[in-house]
């Protein structure tokens, strides 16, 4: 909690171009976003999730595998979900001075 996952994710969503306000989808589980050009972006929150099954209920496949972007916060309940390409961020707090250290 609070190292940075959606500030991480709203930069990244503005070098896309994405116009509007970026913000974590905890309750809804899934935002949807374009770029200036029309392109979908998804933003997923599994925080929330309790059962896998909730995941195949909003059309989780439909999303991942759609060729867009998809950037997903607290993975992982949905780990063994996820295609092997997919790219892992680690966001970890310096508890020292705050600052934060990211991992590809």
């Amino acid at each position: 909690m609070g190292a940075g996952k959606t500030t991480f994710i709203k930069a990244i969503c503005r070098f896309l171009g994405v116009p509007d306000s970026v913000y974590s989808p905890t309750f809804s589980l899934i935002n949807e976003y374009q770029t200036a050009t029309g392109e979908p972006v998804f933003h997923f929150d599994f925080y929330r999730i309790k059962k896998i099954e909730e995941v195949y209920d909003i059309g989780y496949e439909d999303y991942i595998y759609s060729g867009s972007y998809c950037f997903l916060e607290w993975p992982g309940l949905i780990e063994a979900l996820l295609p092997q390409d997919a790219v892992r961020v680690s966001i970890n707090e310096n508890q020292a001075d705050g600052s934060r250290e990211i991992e590809f």
